[in-house]
């Protein structure tokens, strides 16, 4: 697909399938705390806390990947909620040949403090207010753009990629879903739910249309948070009580009919999502991935390529297409950076096909760091991110050397496969109770017998969470 500027000012559209974008040229300190995710809705948050767990060390995934972002010459910040392991970033300078960020620890309960601090004017007596100005990147950056983020970058001197607004806007699915309405692009079968009260009338409809199940989505939501199955419109209890009050924080919830097989002649389903980079003047499509779900449409990983699109080129260009239409909207709302749109993909029993947009991801997403590691490490291959929880805690030193020693470790210029630890997640014990672990591999089917092999090696059982 070439490049292509419309009558209207909207950014050109740009596949680079396979090859990395050049990303900034710029330096940034990032600041990496994932419960800042949900912006102000601090009840949102600590949903996301309960599901994922051990959640301030999530934003260790961005130590890898930050000097490839940022590539400005100079140096870069990174402030995580927890500090990473040292035996893995050994592994990411000694023998991946990687250079890191400076490091700096800043806790969910510290970046609340900043932003309590700036809304009062007394910045200057915020140890990581003082830590951002006084470090030489110009760019200050962050999973969203909040209010706080906003607030510090302009007392600190720095800058910020997106605008506020964008950042929020960008991550909105009732927005998202008006405009992808008014361009004609097909949605899933929706009702619009402005309180609490209209969800029971937008089910019934649901129901009338012929769906056995519904979600109800919250304009905001990430890894299945913000989200709430149905699985019974005829059993469904009281729905009220299980969608909260916040849910509306950001706008109406979209209520939809779930699409799922054996219903309305679908005879397969697909989650494919597309990454995204978008710069000043473009919207750089570089990676497509599946992504791997549970029941729940919770986030477990992903896979790239997805072993159908081969056969499926009308898929490949449709899915595309779509994607470019939602970056430029995306593009439009003052959003810069490492986004994904996320689709749906069902095939009917008279072998038509149809592609939705889910979502927009305006940030750096589940998907961002395996893709941009894998691209960089083994461009022409393919790779497979999962998340292993271990069944009794281990050191990451102790971990790291048993997939050295079992020959599992990806080593650059050596391997033609092998396992990438990106990032430990440790309890307080200090132990490594979960991690993402990257295969790499000349194909799909060599990405995913690494993994199972890689588990029998692990010093304890694993179960992929």
């Amino acid at each position: 697909m070439p490049s292509c500027l419309s009558s209207d000012g909207a950014p050109a559209v740009v596949e680079s399938i396979d090859k990395l974008p050049a990303f900034w040229n710029r330096n940034a300190a990032f600041v990496a705390n994932l419960l800042g995710l949900f912006f102000e809705n601090e009840e949102e948050t600590e949903m996301l806390a309960d599901v994922v767990g051990e959640v301030d060390s999530y934003g260790g995934r961005l130590l890898p990947i930050l000097d490839l972002l940022y590539a400005g010459g100079g140096d870069n910040l990174l402030m995580l909620e927890s500090r990473p392991d040292p035996a893995l970033m050994r592994y990411f300078t000694d023998t991946a040949g990687l250079s890191l960020p400076d490091l700096e620890i800043l806790t969910h309960q510290n970046y609340l403090e900043m932003g309590r601090c700036l809304r009062s004017g007394n910045l200057e007596h915020c140890r990581a207010f003082k830590t951002l100005r006084d470090h030489s990147a110009d760019f200050i950056d962050g999973y969203v753009t909040d209010s706080t983020i906003a607030g510090v970058s302009s007392y600190a001197g720095m800058r910020t990629f997106s605008t506020s607004d964008g950042s929020r806007h960008g991550n909105n699915k009732w927005m998202l879903h008006e405009h992808l309405e008014k361009s004609g692009l097909p949605t899933a079968t929706t009702e619009i739910a402005e309180r609490g009260e209209d969800i029971d009338s937008c089910l019934d409809r649901l129901q009338s249309a012929g769906f056995t199940a519904g979600v109800v989505k919250a304009p905001m939501g990430a890894s299945g948070i913000g989200l709430v199955k149905v699985a019974d419109l005829s059993d469904r209890g009281n729905i009220r009580k299980r969608v909260p009050d916040h849910f509306f924080m950001e706008g109406p919830c979209l209520v939809q009919g779930w699409l799922q097989t054996g219903e309305h002649g679908i005879v397969s389903m697909r989650s494919p999502s597309v990454q995204l980079f978008l710069n000043d003047m473009e919207v750089v499509m570089y990676d497509i991935t599946e992504q791997i779900l549970s029941g729940d449409s919770i986030h477990e990983g992903n896979e790239s390529p997805p072993p159908y699109l081969a056969k499926h080129p009308e898929w490949r260009a449709e899915m595309l297409r779509q994607a470019g239409v939602a970056g430029q909207w995306l593009h439009r709302q003052g959003y810069r950076g490492t986004a994904s749109a996320d689709f749906l993909l069902t095939e009917s029993d008279d072998g038509a096909f149809q592609v939705y947009v889910c979502e927009l991801n305006a940030r750096v997403t589940g998907a961002t760091y395996p893709s941009v590691l894998a691209h960089h490490f083994m461009p022409d291959g393919a790779w497979l991110l999962q998340n292993l929880r271990f069944t009794q805690p281990v050191p990451g030193e102790e971990l790291m050397q048993l997939l050295h020693s079992a020959h599992d470790l990806f080593i650059p210029g050596k391997s033609r496969y092998g396992i990438f630890p990106v990032n430990f997640n440790t309890g307080k014990d200090g132990l490594v109770h979960k991690g993402q672990f990257l295969c790499l591999a000349p194909t799909s089917g060599g990405s995913k017998t690494l993994l199972e092999l890689a588990q029998l090696d692990m010093p304890c059982e694993t179960a992929r969470d």
